[in-house]
């Protein structure tokens, strides 16, 4: 007999594990929806630029390693504070110092990319508090933290209209200091964790074919859907001439989408399967991002293309952590560090390949098909991997996927 959802694990702790990913992909994406005012200022090329907006993924996906051994080897809250608290010392900083050159930008990349790497802390803090038939609502709603993209592109480019670009980093500060607090008074680690893992544990996970399909999956679905919200901003203004501001409310539209889509990825693989949620997934998103590849004249159907896409990639990553868990149970700390690091490698990825096709060939088309391509070659993986994992997960792995 299954138990009631908000019974059967800790829900102080999963608000918190929510709020906490929240504000972290916030200030993780901050410099996304400021790239076309920082880029003005100093001078920046469109390289340039996407070097900027993608260097805190790239950071962001090696700390998650790194986060994810300090949460299996201590705990999920005492690594979260820890990051939190580089995480603000570091804008405040920048807000009181000034951000003058490209490559200070770069430094505050990087240590943003701390932000990214509470993807390490807040799904493993809130999976360990439930069982495997509420693993998907309860990894969706803590993985819900993406949408504090939105926030980020709603206000970001407003408040540097009105303030300075360089005044955001300091209003970024308050409701991070109030995340700190509630994160340190309400979340609770779960009481039975599995044992801490070794360095040779991650290793040995990656001797696994499993894990690199899970990694290439997650590459997909959340590198797309990071890497489309941080290069957006820039594509709605090269494109079609918006300013910063709008560009920034039509990003939030898309990112708004992907990341409710989340816990509804993750409810839809519940009851129909992480597979099959994730083949039709996959489906939609490589459609709509190559149609988009087209050029559309209209910013508004071009807008409708990504926000349909972003649906697709952000319920994809709810589907993606719906299975993690029934595989690496036991590996789950190892397993959320490795598969979110590739997904921030695919944002990464995405991003500078944008960047240097856009700044090669004048255009965006190019790098916009190859991304759906990966995606259909998802597609075809996921269907391959299918079979064998029908005999190798075991039965009960199997039922709960409904493979």
């Amino acid at each position: 007999m299954q138990t009631s959802f908000w019974k059967a694990g800790h829900a102080p702790t999963l608000f918190c594990a929510f709020l906490y990913f929240d504000l972290s992909f916030m200030v993780w994406y901050l410099l996304g929806p400021l790239a076309v005012q920082i880029a003005t200022d100093l001078q920046l090329t469109t390289q340039q630029r996407s070097l900027l907006v993608a260097t805190p993924l790239l950071a962001g996906a090696l700390l998650r390693v790194v986060m994810g051994w300090l949460a299996d080897r201590y705990s999920p809250k005492a690594a979260g504070l820890l990051g939190q608290s580089i995480v603000i010392v570091s804008l405040l900083v920048a807000w009181q110092l000034g951000v003058h050159t490209l490559e200070q930008a770069l430094l505050l990349g990087v240590a943003l990319g701390v932000a990214g790497a509470s993807f390490a802390v807040s799904l493993p803090l809130a999976s360990q508090w439930y069982p495997a038939e509420h693993q998907g609502k309860a990894m969706g709603i803590a993985g819900a933290g993406n949408s504090g993209t939105v926030f980020a592109a709603l206000f970001a480019p407003a408040l540097a209209a009105a303030y300075g670009w360089n005044n955001v980093f300091g209003w970024a500060l308050i409701p991070l200091l109030v995340t700190l607090v509630l994160f340190a008074l309400l979340a609770r680690n779960a009481p039975t964790r599995a044992q801490p893992k070794k360095l040779a544990d991650y290793l040995k996970a990656l001797g696994n074919k499993d894990s690199w399909w899970f990694m290439f999956f997650y590459s997909i679905t959340f590198g797309g859907f990071m890497g489309l919200a941080s290069a957006l901003p820039g594509y709605f203004h090269d494109q079609y001439a918006l300013n910063p501001v709008t560009a920034g409310y039509y990003t939030a539209a898309c990112v708004f989408g992907g990341s409710m889509m989340r816990p509804l990825g993750g409810a839809l693989a519940d009851r129909f399967g992480g597979i099959r949620a994730l083949l039709a997934m996959y489906t939609v998103a490589a459609l709509c991002i190559a149609a988009v590849g087209f050029n559309v004249p209209s910013s508004l159907v071009a807008l409708a293309l990504f926000v349909v896409a972003m649906l697709g990639l952000g319920a994809g990553n709810g589907a993606v952590f719906q299975l993690v868990p029934q595989r690496f149970r036991q590996e789950i700390g190892v397993m959320t560090g490795l598969i979110g690091m590739a997904g921030g490698v695919g944002g990464f990825l995405l991003v500078s390949g944008l960047g240097a096709i856009k700044q090669q060939t004048g255009d965006y088309h190019l790098a916009l098909w190859g991304f759906a391509c990966l995606a259909v070659l998802a597609w075809f993986g996921l269907h391959s991997v299918k079979r064998r994992w029908r005999a190798t997960w075991g039965a009960a792995a199997v039922t709960a996927a409904r493979v």
